[in-house]
C-alpha cells in the first residue's frame, strides 16, 4: 500500500473522529489489521498508528516477528479455549472477553505465566444469536467476578453491532453500551476500571464516536480492500 495513500485515510478518519467526538473528548484508534500484511502495518505504525487489532491468533502469530515493537497489539476476534496459552504472549488486551468458560481458561493461563492480562468484557448489547458476549442482564455479575481474579484486569467494555445499512439504526445500542460504561465506572468495583469503551468500526464508527466510544476499530477505512 502506498505511503501516501495509507496517511490520507489516517488523516480523513482522524479529522472525522475529532469532529465526531467533540462531546466526549479524544477516542482512540485501534487499527484492525486482519489479512493486513506486516509492510503495511509497519507503515501505518511510522504514521502514528499504536494500537491494532487481530481476530486470529493464527495469523498473529504468523507475522508477530516482523512487526514494529512500538505497536500494541490486540486481540478482537472470538478466542476458543485452545488457543489461551499462544495469545497471551502476543497480545497487550484482549478485547472479546465474552463467556465465562473464557475468562477462567485466561485467568488460569495467565497466572501460571505470571502475568495479567488486561481485558474488555465483549457485551451481545443487540442479543444477536449467532454473536458471543455477555448480556445486559449478567454484565455487572460478569464483571464483579472477573474483577476478583489474579490473572486478568478489567479495563472496560466492547460490542459489535447488528450489520446494518444505515448506521442511525444502531445508535441506540451505541448509547446503551455508553450507559453501561458509565453505570459500572460510577459503581467503583475493585479489581475493575472503566477505561476503555471499544465500539464502532468502519461502517459506524462515526455515530459510535458520537455516543460516547473511547476506542474504535475502523479497518478497510484505513487499509481499503485489503480487508
Amino acid at each position: 500500500m502506498e505511503r501516501e495513500i495509507l496517511e490520507k485515510n489516517l488523516r480523513e478518519v482522524r479529522a472525522r473522529l475529532d469532529a465526531a467526538s467533540e462531546r466526549w473528548g479524544h477516542v482512540d484508534i485501534c487499527a484492525v489489521t486482519k489479512t493486513v500484511d506486516a509492510q503495511t502495518i509497519n507503515l501505518a505504525c511510522e504514521l502514528g498508528v499504536r494500537v491494532i487489532g487481530e481476530n486470529r491468533v493464527q495469523e498473529l502469530a504468523g507475522k508477530y516477528d516482523q512487526l514494529d515493537g512500538r505497536l500494541e497489539p490486540h486481540l478482537i476476534g472470538h478466542l476458543q479455549l485452545n488457543k489461551v496459552k499462544q495469545v497471551l504472549p502476543l497480545v497487550k488486551m484482549i478485547q472479546s472477553l465474552d463467556r465465562r468458560e473464557l475468562l477462567y481458561e485466561i485467568d488460569r493461563r495467565a497466572q501460571a505465566m505470571g502475568i495479567i492480562m488486561p481485558v474488555l468484557v465483549q457485551v451481545n448489547i443487540a442479543k444477536e444469536p449467532q454473536k458471543s458476549g455477555v448480556y445486559e442482564e449478567d454484565l455487572e455479575a460478569f464483571v464483579r467476578e472477573a474483577a476478583k481474579l489474579g490473572g486478568v484486569r478489567v479495563r472496560g467494555l466492547m460490542a459489535i453491532m447488528p450489520l446494518v445499512d444505515d448506521p442511525e439504526e444502531v445508535r441506540p445500542y451505541f448509547r446503551r453500551m455508553r450507559a453501561w460504561f458509565d453505570r459500572l465506572r460510577e459503581a467503583d468495583i475493585p479489581g475493575a476500571r472503566m477505561e476503555i469503551l471499544s465500539m464502532g468500526m468502519t461502517g459506524d464508527y462515526i455515530v459510535a464516536a458520537e455516543e460516547g466510544a473511547t476506542m474504535v476499530r475502523p479497518g478497510r477505512a484505513l487499509f481499503g480492500a485489503r480487508i
